[in-house]
Order: C-alpha cells, then sequence, then structure tokens
C-alpha cells in the first residue's frame, strides 16, 4: 500500500494510511475517539467492516454518520462488549463519549450557538484509509442496543474553513464505503490512467458538480495525484472558456 508522500493535508476522499494521517495530525492516534487534539475540531477514527469493533454506520438517505462510542477499559476479566459504555471514568472525570455528548447537547440546547466540528477518517480496508473531511455533531443518543446501554453521536458532512465559516454539504456528495470497496478491487488499487498505486484518490468520472453521482461504482475510478490536478485543471478550462 502506497500513501501520500510528504503530504500533511488532505482532500475528502484521498487513499491514505494510518501513518500518513497521524503524520498529518502531528500526533500518533490510536483511539478512535479524540475529543479536540486540535484547537478548532476533534477527530473520530471510524469504520462500518462486518468485523469492527464498534457499529459505526451511514444513512444513506441524509449521508448522516452515526457513530458508537466506545467501552470501558477494563482491567479485569468482563468483557468490555457485556458493560454499558461509560459516560465518566473511574475517578469522575468525562470519558470521551462524555466530551462528545456534552457538546451534542449544549448546541442542541442552545447553549453553544454553534455545533462541535470533527474531522473523520474511515478504515476501509486492512492498511487502507480515506479521507471523509469534516462534519458537525448535530445530536447525540444513549441507547439500548437489547444487550446494554450505548452511545450513539450524530454527525453530518461540511466545508470548514474557520468556526465562523461552516457550509452544509448536499447530503448525497458522500461517497458511501460499499462503493469504494467494489471500486478499490475493481480498479485493483491502481490508478487507472498509469497504474500507480501511490498517491490515490476516489474520483467522479462525471463530476459531482455536473451531475454525477456518488452511488454507483460505475461512475467512481481511482486516479493519481497527477491525474486527479489533470483532471481538474480540464474542467477548470472548460468553465473558464465556456465563461
Amino acid at each position: 500500500m502506497k500513501i501520500f508522500k510528504h503530504k500533511l493535508s488532505f482532500e475528502v476522499d484521498d487513499i491514505i494510511s494510518h501513518a500518513q494521517l497521524s503524520l498529518a495530525e502531528g500526533q500518533s492516534l490510536q483511539r478512535g475517539m479524540n475529543y479536540e487534539v486540535k484547537g478548532n475540531y476533534s477527530i473520530l477514527l471510524m469504520s462500518i467492516r462486518p468485523n469492527a469493533p464498534y457499529q459505526d454506520e451511514i444513512d444513506q438517505r441524509t449521508n448522516t454518520i452515526i457513530y458508537e462510542g466506545h467501552d470501558a477499559r477494563i482491567d479485569h476479566c468482563e468483557n468490555p462488549k457485556d458493560v454499558d459504555q461509560p459516560y465518566f471514568t473511574p475517578n469522575g472525570s468525562l470519558t470521551e463519549n462524555g466530551k462528545f455528548f456534552v457538546e451534542a447537547h449544549t448546541y442542541r440546547l442552545g447553549i453553544r450557538k454553534n455545533p462541535h466540528v470533527v474531522k473523520i477518517y474511515e478504515k476501509i480496508k486492512d492498511g487502507i484509509w480515506t479521507y471523509k473531511g469534516f462534519f458537525t455533531l448535530e445530536d447525540a443518543k444513549y441507547i439500548n442496543n437489547g444487550k446494554r446501554n450505548v452511545f450513539k453521536f450524530y454527525l453530518k458532512p461540511v466545508n470548514f474553513k474557520s468556526p465562523k465559516k461552516i457550509e452544509e454539504i448536499p447530503f448525497n456528495r458522500l461517497i458511501p464505503t460499499s462503493v469504494k470497496l467494489e471500486v478499490w478491487q475493481r480498479d485493483r488499487g491502481k490508478c487507472v490512467k498509469c497504474g500507480s498505486t501511490e498517491n490515490l484518490h476516489f474520483d467522479h468520472d462525471l463530476p459531482f458538480s455536473k451531475g454525477g453521482t456518488s452511488f454507483t461504482a460505475k461512475n467512481i475510478r481511482l486516479l493519481c495525484m497527477k491525474h486527479n490536478l489533470e483532471k481538474s485543471n480540464k474542467i477548470m478550462s472548460i468553465i473558464s472558456f465556456v465563461a
């Protein structure tokens, strides 16, 4: 698996490694929930693979990510999957669950004017991650899943320039994980133009802005950074000519 060499910031749908995302964020991210590791946003690592440790979901109707909270750290023989996910640590401070839950509800109650901003990375296969972009934490619930109580956090995609400049993204802009996996297998992890395995990106063949869909592998392909930039330059030239 090749990664983005020397690249410390990403575009949505770039394909990276865990080492690269940690390098970009300036620290080794081992936990899935990372509250305010950066000054104005938090980071979540997610996965909806069948063997993922938590039940993360994506609501395809609204493109809302439903992120499951994390389990207690248990030193004895008890299975953490049999225990309610904790709001507080043993010493009484908030867990990561608790911190995100407070952020969601202070926004929902109008105490906080703007929703909390979260950057999300998704693991789609062993050694393969994608950058999903920025999201706002819109809500949180503590629900019973039939076995125990777990946290659920609801996040929507946004363009984030600054805390005062947040723009919503159309619900159908993001590429579903199932489509990414299908494209990865079909294109064999290589750029369809040159066969490169470095600096890869999931690209809309017909751009989303021109009516292209994110929901079928027929309109998604793997491009390396060089050919992705070439395509972008051609599109901008066409737009400039028409204008």
